[in-house]
């Protein structure tokens, strides 16, 4: 097969930790879908802009399998986010079977009676903050361990634990397949005794839930290997992308002071300034990519099957098409449309009453405990380092008061 030598070579360059690359914008002005290469040299296609990276989250002819998986296009060399993920043939029915399971595990009432914990959880972690002497990592001390203590005692993973899941997570988002799959391997492992410990002794906690749940609607498909499984990827999704935005959401208001005051000064804004964070934040190149389950048309490309689109919310939230002036951090932004940062249709996150929960608690108490935190370093020393490309984020953020 001839390459076109000309098309666009990802990753495209960013000018700090906060603002996109600005390599999209000139291909969105171009088409919806343009033609791309991957960091490994696959040719792929690219979802420019937020209307038609909704359409791929919506359309059902796209999914996160192949059926030809070791010939299939890769955006990385990241087992996990890098190509091809699932079964073919089950993918479609695996994927409404766990929604059907998660939707209600994630209750309502449930995520109501978390947010007086994640309160206490939180005002405990920053009395400890206020008890360090300054300059501290933020990231360390509160921005990480907050969601990662919270998503796993909702699953039910014990405090000794915690920090090999953390670990595991570090390793098999890396480019090193090898390792990756021996983390998963070690993690799942972990999350099978998860399963058989709680299928013998229930608890008040997520997989006892994910099993009753499954075991009252008959669904055979899930196995303790698929609970297992799912168990794996809530405690990774679930902090590691809250993590970031606590980290993200502090440095953006930390770089609009006027806003960070009208926040401490009206605590009632919280729930609109998270809206814009999780919008303008992007800790992560997040390219990931949706594969053509049959051959088909779209926006006046033909797809084959086995086609690879790489679809990016970040991307989304910052198409000039859809909301003004994209790249200015407003708290007060009166919203053409709700933003992709959780997805759309039947790929939204599950979880996203439990981030949203977590990122107001956090701004409706951060800076009016630490009203002069600043940065402890100048902001363009900030970076993300090159092995966390696929889960975004900082590795530390130092701060002062």
């Amino acid at each position: 097969m001839t390459m076109d030598t000309e098309l666009p070579q990802l990753p495209f360059p960013r000018p700090n930790v906060l603002d996109i690359a600005p390599g999209y914008k000139p291909l969105r002005d171009r088409a919806p879908l343009v033609r791309v290469r991957t960091a490994l040299g696959d040719d792929v296609w690219l979802a420019t802009g937020y209307h038609i990276c909704k359409q791929v989250f919506g359309d059902a002819r796209l999914g996160r399998s192949h059926p030809d998986p070791g010939n299939a296009a890769r955006v990385s060399a990241s087992l996990m986010f890098g190509g091809p993920t699932g079964d073919f043939a089950t993918e479609e029915q695996l994927h409404r079977t766990q929604r059907k399971v998660l939707t209600p595990a994630f209750s309502a009432r449930r995520m109501r009676q978390l947010k007086d914990h994640v309160t206490e959880l939180s005002a405990s972690m920053l009395d400890e903050l206020a008890q360090r002497r300054p300059p501290v990592d933020l990231h360390a001390h509160f921005s990480f361990p907050l969601p990662n203590t919270v998503i796993c005692q909702l699953i039910g993973v014990p405090e000794p634990d915690r920090d090999s899941f953390r670990l595991w997570s570090g390793r098999f988002t890396s480019n090193d397949q090898a390792d990756a799959a021996q983390a998963v391997g070690e993690m799942l492992g972990y999350t099978m005794g998860m399963v058989a410990d709680r299928r013998k002794s229930p608890q008040d906690d997520l997989v006892s839930d994910l099993i009753a749940i499954a075991a009252a609607e008959n669904l055979e498909l899930l196995t303790d290997h698929e609970i297992a499984d799912m168990a794996l990827h809530l405690v990774f999704g679930g902090h590691e992308s809250t993590v970031s935005r606590i980290d993200f959401g502090t440095l953006l208001l930390l770089r609009h002071p006027e806003q960070r005051k009208a926040l401490v000064d009206d605590p009632s804004l919280v729930e609109q300034a998270v809206e814009e964070i999780l919008r303008r934040s992007i800790p992560v190149d997040d390219l990931f990519p949706r594969y053509a389950r049959e051959d088909f048309e779209i926006e006046g490309v033909t797809l084959r099957k086995g086609d690879c689109v790489l679809t990016s919310t970040s991307v989304a939230n910052m198409d000039d098409r859809t909301f003004a002036d994209p790249e200015r951090f407003d708290i007060f932004r009166k919203p053409d449309a709700s933003h992709a940062s959780f997805g759309h249709g039947m790929h939204y996150c599950v979880g996203n009453a439990l981030a949203r929960i977590e990122l107001q608690v956090v701004f409706s108490m951060l800076f009016q405990r630490f009203p002069t935190l600043e940065l402890a370093v100048p902001f363009e020393e900030l970076h993300i380092p090159i092995e966390r490309r696929w889960i975004g984020g900082l590795d530390e953020l130092p701060v002062t008061w």
